[in-house]
């Protein structure tokens, strides 16, 4: 398993800070590279996407379901990638917490199951590859909360 976790602090209140990164069709807007989505609202979102990835070369279509919300507490969400040859399945959780200049989010995230060819991609490729990924992702979502 490849576990990644940090914390990221939002100027907005909790109660906004957990409304949108509890919306699926929210976070999928937040993405680089999707080239098609196909479902987006507050619980699921599907989408297609050719990753930036030197070790991927294909279209990956890829779902988003927000499993649980513990409103304004915690949000757990699942990621399922399928793309020729390879499957991967990411559980993540996001932990609001109120600070005195707004919101302080924990997240954790892990890669429960890579099947096919990315059983074979190094562990430490993937790992880089991803941070890259997920703190494009997290600026973006601090572009778009400011925004709001």
């Amino acid at each position: 398993m490849i576990h990644f976790e940090g914390d990221r602090s939002f100027t907005q209140p909790i109660d906004v800070v957990f409304a949108k990164l509890g919306d699926a069709s929210f976070l999928v807007s937040c993405l680089k590279e999707v080239e098609e989505v196909t479902e987006a609202n507050a619980d699921k979102a599907a989408w297609k996407q050719r990753p930036g990835l030197s070790f991927i070369r294909t279209t990956l279509d890829t779902s988003m379901e927000i499993v649980q919300r513990d409103a304004p507490k915690s949000i757990k969400v699942k990621l399922f990638s399928r793309g020729i040859g390879a499957t991967s399945t990411i559980m993540a959780e996001l932990v609001c917490s109120p600070a005195d200049t707004g919101t302080k989010v924990h997240w954790l995230a892990d890669v429960t199951e890579l099947t096919g060819l990315l059983k074979l991609v190094p562990k430490g490729l993937i790992t880089s590859s991803a941070s890259k990924i997920i703190e494009e992702t997290w600026s973006e979502i601090e572009k778009k909360l400011q925004g709001a």
